[in-house]
């Protein structure tokens, strides 16, 4: 077997299994937890199956049966990012004697990194995503942890020009109810990288569910929210030198992905953000342009 999470196998292999294998492997990438945990027979039963559709599943990913892969599953639980951010750092404290201290070039190959990962984004997939946004009768964003930073942009961009059908997961009220108000037809915006909050794999359990639009703004094709996902834009993370993922790629993504969207609403978009210009403005919302001071 390679060094490649068994949950990555499953994801990647996923698109070329047959019918049932492909929902069984499925049910697995959802819940890795009861995978991990539970027999297969339970687990059968609980994805509506027969525990000979996982020996087979094993068989596919070229395990010799399913307890293999079900102790694959358990250490790679066991060995899971305990330490995401500071565990980036030993390659730095490993540097060849004599090497300058990074400290000094820190800034400089931050910059450079991310300088590099934009210029690898793709803009294709950009288009269709904010199509689905625009066709949308109500968006939601979702993102948790750092990632609610890219959420918040988001969500403030976009209502800009539709203030009264975008919605930012947990913003006003708890979270739990605002997943239960996904409905079919809905797009709903999931943003996460490695590691993957528990949050944002349970919206993508539930936008799914609930038969929304999904787009995915994630690190790798293989993220648990976007599996699914009928629109995937991804960014880099990993590239940067520093202690934690770069959010860079992921900003730049979501503004444009409004940009975008706005331009597909032609004039009545550019209506609504007049009319929040003029709201705005009202309250005074900005300081006035000065001179500045002599």
């Amino acid at each position: 077997m390679s060094d490649e999470t068994p949950l990555s196998a499953l994801r990647r292999a996923m698109p070329a299994l047959p019918p049932r294998l492909r929902e069984a492997a499925r049910y697995v990438a959802r819940y890795d937890y009861d995978a991990a945990t539970r027999s297969m027979r339970e687990l059968a039963q609980a994805a509506g199956t027969n525990p000979a559709t996982f020996t087979r599943l094993a068989q596919a990913l070229g395990y010799s049966g399913w307890e293999p892969l079900r102790d694959a599953l358990i250490e790679a639980r066991r060995n899971g990012p305990e330490t995401p951010f500071s565990g980036r750092l030993q390659q730095a404290a490993s540097r060849p004697p004599g090497a300058p201290p990074p400290t000094a070039h820190l800034p400089t190959e931050m910059l450079a990194a991310d300088l590099a990962s934009l210029s690898q984004l793709d803009p294709g997939p950009i288009l269709p995503a904010a199509t689905a946004l625009h066709e949308a009768p109500r968006i939601w964003i979702a993102g948790y942890r750092s990632c609610r930073a890219v959420a918040q942009l988001l969500h403030y961009q976009l209502r800009l020009f539709r203030p009264d059908s975008v919605r930012l997961v947990g913003g006003a009220g708890p979270e739990d109810l605002d997943l239960g108000d996904f409905r079919a037809g809905d797009a709903v915006v999931l943003i996460g990288f490695m590691p993957y909050s528990r949050s944002i794999v349970v919206a993508a359990r539930m936008a799914h569910a609930a038969g929304c639009t999904m787009i995915a703004l994630a690190d790798r094709a293989d993220a648990p929210m976007a599996t699914c996902a009928s629109h995937l834009l991804l960014f880099e993370a990993e590239r940067t030198p520093a202690f934690f993922p770069s959010l860079t790629g992921a900003l730049t993504v979501a503004q444009a992905l409004a940009a975008t969207t706005f331009s597909l609403g032609g004039e009545a978009a550019l209506l609504s953000l007049r009319e929040t210009e003029s709201r705005l403005a009202a309250l005074s919302a900005y300081m006035p342009d000065q001179d500045p001071p002599s």
